[in-house]
């Protein structure tokens, strides 16, 4: 390691809760698809902040709004108005085709909690006091406050921090039977994700969101999309759910909506929104004058860019580059899928961090899920010409991989199950 990562790596280590299991690398500066980190050297950056830079790092477009409203005021508190607040609101029920109205905070965590506080309000509004649950889907993730992690349906991102709020009923993603089965008189809201990120990047089948709706309507329930991941133009769409023809109650926004600057929304039907009346819910710092400055620089650049085809040819010539992966490796890359520029490549071995630690080294940033997927989220300002340097370089680390595997499993068959017979 150089000598400023060595120095900020041992300040990390002395003087941070250890959340996080950091690369030995770091970044010092950003432009468009491109790092450089402290020692000057350049990497292809397919991770975006996970999928918060949509733009690319430093746009000059919000980084121009940013240094104007700092300049003339940071914070007012929402106890008063201030420039921009209401104008993204604006614009944000625009992109979903109008009649929403938002809640701004400050991350998808707090977009999920306040979407939980809005579905409970109504179900007892209009259900009764006992319509307070949400089901959502195994696999899901919604965030890491207990709320948040209560909605997730994921058993080891939770058994430490029990007990976690009742109130959440899991059901498998995909699985119209089984939602049905699930969703009753007490029932307030269904939660899903229209594309599961954290989970290992499952889009919904096709058909299920369209019928979800229908059920939720049936069942007088309310439709709860958490578009954390997806909005923001990653699949194509403004957000994922728009492909799919449906019309969500509550829509969940934040990580790409500031381009990287720390924002989220809860979006709420105007038939919804009466149930939350002042007091109910609030944020020091949602919606303040220099983040909603960003957000509506970023949502600009983005609709003059017209993102949205692009990004999906993009996306598909990426998981074409991938499936041309997994023939060449039939025993290694079990599956590649995702929508957009928000893709999967889930291994049979557990080999996504060798490949990932491969690919870093070779220059090319990219994510794994646990042990045994790739996720990619660029910048979706990238180029084709970028999607073919990152299939070259993984290329030759799944290649690696695929030896190192084979080794492992050689190894395995040649040790076989201990047989230790010594004495004690």
């Amino acid at each position: 390691m150089g000598g400023e990562l060595t120095r900020i790596a041992a300040l990390d280590a002395a003087f941070t809760l250890q959340t996080y299991g950091r690369k030995p690398v770091l970044f010092m500066r950003g432009e468009g698809v491109r790092l450089w980190d402290d020692d000057g050297r350049e990497y292809l950056d397919f991770v975006a902040g996970i999928g918060s830079v949509n733009l690319g790092h430093a746009h000059p477009a919000v980084a121009a709004a940013v240094d104007a409203q700092m300049r003339r005021l940071v914070q007012v508190s929402n106890l008063y108005y201030s420039e921009h607040r209401a104008e993204l609101a604006s614009r944000l029920s625009g992109l979903l085709g109008g009649g929403y109205r938002a809640f701004l905070c400050n991350s998808g965590t707090e977009a999920a909690e306040g979407a939980i506080k809005v579905a409970r309000a109504w179900g007892k509004a209009t259900k009764g006091p006992d319509a307070n649950v949400i089901v959502t889907a195994n696999r899901s993730f919604h965030g890491r406050t207990l709320g948040a992690l209560a909605a997730t349906g994921q058993p080891g991102k939770k058994a430490k921090f029990e007990p976690l709020p009742a109130g959440f009923v899991h059901v498998d993603f995909g699985d119209l039977d089984a939602l049905s089965e699930a969703v009753g008189p007490t029932t307030c809201a269904v939660m899903l994700e229209p594309v599961q990120g954290e989970g290992g990047v499952y889009p919904a089948p096709e058909g299920y969101l369209a019928a979800v709706e229908r059920l939720c309507r049936e069942r007088d329930a309310l439709l709860v999309l958490d578009e954390v991941q997806s909005g923001m133009w990653r699949t194509g769409p403004a957000f994922a759910h728009q492909a799919d023809g449906v019309h969500p109650d509550i829509v969940m926004v934040a990580k790409a909506l500031a381009n990287g600057l720390p924002a989220g929304a809860v979006l709420v039907t105007g038939e919804v929104a009466p149930v939350m009346e002042p007091g109910d819910h609030g944020s020091t710092f949602g919606g303040g004058p220099v983040i909603a400055a960003a957000a509506l620089a970023t949502i600009d650049a983005l609709e003059a860019l017209a993102i949205g085809s692009d990004v999906s040819a993009k996306g598909a010539h990426l998981r074409d580059g991938l499936r041309a992966l997994a023939a060449t490796h039939p025993g290694l890359v079990a599956d590649v899928r995702g929508r957009g520029l928000m893709c999967a490549v889930e291994f049979s071995a557990p080999v996504a961090g060798l490949v990932a630690d491969s690919a870093l080294a070779s220059g090319v940033v990219l994510n794994a899920i646990g042990t045994h997927i790739l996720r990619f989220l660029p910048p979706l300002v990238c180029t084709s010409a970028d999607v073919d340097v990152l299939l070259g370089v993984l290329g030759s680390a799944v290649s690696d991989a695929a030896v190192e595997a084979a080794i492992a499993a050689s190894q395995d068959e040649t040790t076989g199950p201990s047989d230790d017979r010594r004495s004690p």
